[in-house]
């Protein structure tokens, strides 16, 4: 206790100095937590951006179907499982969708298609893609030999809303299948691959025209939070009894997202290396200082029988109430900043228009967690405690009588 009101003490002897090196500890642990926060908070953007589209967040395949996507893998009774699955998880949606390659012809022309047979009512739940039909409408009945088509596609295909397609592929059973649509809407997802080779079917018309009963390639799970996508898959996993399927999560679906993720907080972790760099640099000068200045003071100590061990545990201490002051406001006011961000959401000029695009929020939300909020502050407290370890050595080398006679 005594120690710690010494060191409170020597701490307000300069207290301009003292208030600069921690207001610049409070600014720097605001600013990381602000930071981090719309960082993670933009990560969730990009992976529910990402992941709304056709992935979703979990989904039941055939075990050999994410590596080779294949007609011949596929999930049996899938319509059936979908609607068990929604009974399961309430809180989630849940959509049958099954998959082929083709050619789709016109009057015109004729090109190489991926037919997606979806349901109509449940795939809205799932993906964002409905909602990006930008004219005719999106498709309502399951057994309806109708079409919606990606935007690139119809141009190619010099085919507009009201006009017919003749489809053309291979069954499930390897028989020719063959179906005549109506074009009922064209979407626009804003990714030329995507709108160049999408063409969506009713789920019951699919299985019909190729040959595939009640079976699917895959059954798409979203959930409302990534938090839960664990537990639902472990959820889901106890339900398949068949050793022919397996449940596989967004980071086993999509990779790369992932990865990207990674290589963008690694960059990023060097420029809060550098704040918190900067921070220590300004402690290690204002105790560095502090221990020059009372040379002479602590000189009078060491003769008096202080060991230089108590002396540099003195200047320890101060380091640790100045770190441990600016962790707590800094900490505190960066949180305030991101509970504010948090709500209203952050404007950047031309983001509303690109999102909408893609059907999803035009501002970034901040993501307030414990890492976000203490992650940043501990790392400059850290910092500051070992940028004080230099001052505090000085003081071995510290002659009581060469220190006594210091000016």
């Amino acid at each position: 206790m005594l120690s710690l009101r010494l060191a409170w003490r020597n701490l307000w002897r300069h207290r301009r100095r003292t208030w600069l090196t921690v207001s610049a500890m409070i600014f720097c642990n605001a600013l990381l937590v602000a930071m981090n926060s719309m960082q993670f908070g933009s990560y969730r953007m990009m992976i529910d951006g990402t992941l709304s589209l056709l992935t979703g967040h979990v989904q039941v395949q055939h075990k050999h179907y994410n590596d080779e996507p294949r007609m011949r893998y596929v999930v049996p009774h899938g319509a059936a499982l979908a609607t068990q699955l929604r009974g399961v998880l309430p809180d989630s949606a849940v959509a049958a969708r099954a998959v082929a390659f083709g050619l789709a012809s016109s009057e015109q022309r004729s090109f190489g298609v991926q037919f997606f047979g979806v349901e109509p009512a449940q795939e809205p739940g799932v993906s964002t893609l409905p909602g990006l039909v930008k004219a005719g409408r999106y498709l309502q009945d399951s057994n309806a030999a109708e079409a919606v088509l990606g935007s690139v596609l119809a141009r190619n295909l010099k085919v507009t809303v009201g006009d017919e397609l003749t489809l053309l592929g291979s069954g499930l059973d390897s028989s020719f299948a063959a179906g005549v649509v109506s074009v009922v809407g064209i979407l626009e997802s804003g990714m030329t691959d995507l709108d160049r080779n999408l063409a969506q079917l009713p789920l019951g018309y699919f299985q019909a025209t190729f040959a595939m009963n009640d079976a699917v390639h895959q059954v798409v799970i979203k959930v409302p939070e990534l938090s839960a996508v664990a537990p639902v898959k472990s959820q889901v996993e106890a339900l398949i009894h068949n050793p022919d399927l397996t449940v596989l999560d967004w980071d086993q679906l999509q990779p790369g997202l992932r990865q990207s993720i990674q290589v963008d907080l690694a960059s990023s972790l060097l420029i809060y290396s550098i704040l918190v760099v900067l921070v220590a640099f300004s402690v290690l000068n204002t105790q560095l200082m502090s221990v020059l200045e009372r040379t002479r003071e602590f000189g009078v100590m060491m003769a008096l029988g202080l060991r230089p061990g108590r002396l540099g545990q003195l200047v320890l201490l101060e380091t640790g109430i100045m770190s441990f002051l600016g962790f707590l406001f800094g900490a505190a006011l960066g949180i305030v900043i991101t509970l504010y961000f948090q709500h209203t959401g952050i404007y950047i000029p031309g983001m509303e228009e690109a999102m909408s695009r893609y059907n999803l929020p035009g501002r970034l939300y901040p993501e307030l967690s414990i890492l976000s909020a203490l992650a940043g502050p501990a790392a400059v407290f850290v910092g500051g405690m070992l940028a004080a370890i230099y001052p505090a050595l000085r003081l071995f080398r510290l002659q009581p009588v060469a220190a006594m006679r210091a000016v």
